[in-house]
């Protein structure tokens, strides 16, 4: 079982970025996925998650408007496509199953946001 976070990437603020989660070692379609990310010196925080086919979405209220998670069950891999980026999103990102987190973590992809 792996999950591999990429996509990570320093940027400016008002910039784009997009994250990919690529899973591998079980039947990703049987799961819904969320993205969570820890910011420096504090603990996790849920960013969304995604039904298991993607019909439903759900987002913490500070990434409304802003982040659009999705999922491709052919590829096994679940995205966080985020806009509008702002300094305080600035962390490391990881992906696992939801609502339990029922994998090891990855190794995350790091995001920051800065002028």
């Amino acid at each position: 079982v792996q999950l591999v976070e990429s996509g990570g990437g320093l940027v400016q603020p008002g910039g784009s970025l997009r994250l990919s989660c690529a899973a591998s070692g079980f039947t990703f379609d049987d799961y819904s996925m969320s993205w969570v990310r820890q910011a420096p010196g504090k603990g996790l925080e849920w960013v969304s998650a995604i039904s298991w086919n993607g019909g439903s979405t759900y987002y913490a209220e500070s990434m409304k408007g802003r982040f659009t998670i999705s999922r491709d069950n052919a590829k096994n891999t679940v995205y966080l496509q985020m806009n509008d980026l702002k300094p305080e999103d600035t962390a490391v990102y990881y992906c696992n199953t939801w609502p339990t987190e029922r994998l090891s973590w990855g190794q995350g992809t790091q995001v920051t946001v800065s002028s």
